[in-house]
């Protein structure tokens, strides 16, 4: 037996005192007469189509007594809408009117009907501001997760492609969905990960996809190198799914997590692919190289800087030849601190003042901090440089490991010269071999274990294998 009963009265002063009706205005009750049988509706406002229900009241004001006689025959006879469920526990009909369905109550019905015609507030689907390609697709994903959904089933007409629905949340029941290929995935890192979520005891994700990374990944976060890979593009996540990966989505979240990850997978990016495989090759090598460049540069010249008769007479154009003024690691270290203030001030900034922004950017980090001493405009160049690397990077989690990287092989070198730089080097080496990810496996996938052919695709951008039938 169900909590619900046959009596309306009854039914209709439960779902008042547990949903607290009265206390918040945004639920929306109404009382009808169908077919000779009183019965009451339960909305959220903002949640419901109010053209579909008002089809169904003109519907339902047109039923006759034989259509009410139970509710099996109500839901043959005088049920147009398709998306409907029957249910009798009050716990699953309260989670699914929260979520946004409509309940309908029948005076005789120990059952409620729960009416799926819900819509979400949602902004357009157009293409992330960060995740942005030279050529491919211009959409993008939103933070309505059946939007979504949809999103990703355009492009993948699969029977094996299957999007699983969990429920994570004491208080906030925020949706999950575990996206992936039957035949194609990993069923044993499935299992595990299904395991995860459906164990997963915390009251709200707050920060929506980043809590759940947070409570699903068990091992330590010292290791600045990112778990998991975000993506906010549904044809990444559909290129993502169709190589066997696992796609998670999280309502209100307008970006997805690809699992596994290794730090190929975190650097690759979309226009890799949208180009033919030379120019393709070009893009991903380069990116490759600012990658290295950001985290070497900076140390690099402060070495050379330190110890000026090792540089070759073609190369001493580097050095500073004028005064210093402030030591050149400190210098660094202020302009490294300088790009994330930067950083903070722009995404906070109004787009109506963002080239003011810039302008005094330009001219207080540039002209007047040379003039003034604080700066010596090889510091400045070279840090620019290395900043135009990390913005090459559509990962900002990656973008600030190597920053961090990048600060302990400053320090190294400025204690221990070039044994301090062979050492940042070692370290930035164990760092990246030996982050722990979710999946358990090699984040250098595929140098350990060795796999040539997916080595040849992480690396160059080769054509994939195709037939033509004849």
């Amino acid at each position: 037996m169900g909590d619900f009963s046959s009596s309306l009265d009854m039914n209709v002063r439960m779902m008042n005192e547990k949903l607290r009706v009265d206390k918040n205005f945004d639920m929306l009750t109404r009382e009808i007469e169908i077919g000779g049988k009183r019965a009451a509706f339960y909305f959220i406002d903002g949640f419901v189509q109010e053209d579909m229900v008002e089809k169904l009241m003109q519907f339902f004001y047109s039923l006759k007594e034989s259509d009410m006689k139970d509710i099996d025959t109500f839901l043959q006879k005088g049920m147009p809408y398709t998306e409907i469920e029957k249910n009798g526990h009050f716990d699953e009909v309260e989670k699914a009117f929260l979520s946004g369905q409509s309940v309908m109550l029948v005076d005789g019905f120990d059952e409620c009907i729960l009416i799926d015609c819900r819509t979400y507030p949602m902004r357009s689907v157009t293409e992330p501001w960060k995740d942005k390609v030279l050529r491919g697709p211009r959409d993008g994903f939103v933070e309505t997760l059946v939007s979504n959904a949809a999103l990703l089933r355009r492009r993948i007409r699969d029977d094996k492609f299957s999007m699983e629905m969990f429920q994570v949340g004491r208080r906030s029941k925020t949706d999950v969905a575990v996206c992936y290929i039957d035949d194609k995935v990993d069923k044993k890192l499935l299992d595990q990960i299904e395991y995860y979520i459906e164990h997963i005891e915390v009251e709200a994700l707050t920060m929506n996809i980043e809590s759940l990374a947070e409570c699903m990944f068990r091992g330590k976060w010292i290791n600045p190198f990112p778990k998991y890979k975000y993506s906010e593009r549904p044809d990444t996540a559909a290129a993502a799914v169709l190589d066997g990966n696992i796609v998670i989505m999280v309502d209100t979240s307008p970006a997805v997590m690809i699992i596994p990850t290794s730090i190929f997978d975190v650097i690759e990016e979309a226009d890799d692919f949208n180009f033919a495989p030379m120019i393709g090759t070009y893009i991903r090598i380069s990116r490759f190289f600012f990658t290295i460049l950001t985290v070497f540069l900076t140390p690099v010249w402060l070495l050379l800087q330190s110890n000026p008769q090792w540089v070759p007479e073609w190369l001493e154009f580097i050095t500073i030849t004028e005064d210093i003024t402030v030591p050149v690691i400190l210098q660094l270290f202020i302009l490294e601190l300088a790009v994330d203030g930067l950083k903070l001030a722009a995404v906070n900034t109004p787009s109506m003042l963002s080239t003011p922004l810039s302008i005094l950017a330009g001219i207080v980090v540039g002209e007047y901090a040379v003039e003034s001493g604080w700066f010596n405009s090889e510091s400045l160049l070279y840090m620019a440089v290395v900043t135009l690397g990390t913005y090459s990077q559509a990962s900002f989690e990656m973008g600030y490991a190597l920053k961090l990287i990048r600060i302990v092989n400053l320090v190294l070198v400025q204690f221990f010269g070039a044994f301090g730089l062979l050492a940042g080097f070692i370290f930035a080496i164990c760092m990246v071999c030996f982050n722990r990810t979710i999946s358990g496996k090699s984040y250098i996938y595929p140098i350990v274990p060795f796999d040539w052919e997916m080595l040849k695709r992480k690396v160059l951008r080769v054509r994939l294998p195709h037939y033509i039938k004849k």
